[in-house]
């Protein structure tokens, strides 16, 4: 039972760390080319697998966080110079649209300018 079980593990463990390898682009790669790695996982049990999932890859950012990387521009509501530029475009709008309301109510109407009695 326990046989199969650990079987069944290294079979799985590498079957994922080959998957890993095929998929990881090559600059990613650490140690020796990515044709090695895979020859590695393959043929080293339990040894290949691991020593690929621990050392094989770069799996980090420069900052120690792993994520994806972009390398194309970034949508406009993470470009801080569109939010800057848009947020200005809005106060704009806002003062623009206040200065013609003040405008159609004239100093002589009930809600714009001194009231009369």
């Amino acid at each position: 039972m326990i046989k199969g079980f650990l079987a069944v593990l290294s079979i799985a463990l590498t079957v994922f760390a080959l998957a890993d390898c095929v998929q990881t682009e090559n600059d990613k790669v650490r140690g020796i080319p990515k044709w090695a790695w895979v020859v590695l996982v393959v043929l080293l049990p339990w040894v290949g697998p691991i020593t690929w999932l621990v050392v094989g890859k770069d799996r980090q950012d420069g900052n120690g966080i792993d994520r994806p990387r972009r390398d194309g521009p970034t949508a406009p509501d993470e470009d801080p110079d569109f939010l800057r530029r848009l947020d200005e475009d809005i106060r704009r709008e806002r003062r623009e649209r206040q200065r013609r309301e003040q405008g159609e109510q004239g100093p002589d109407s009930p809600s714009g300018g001194p009231a009369s009695t």
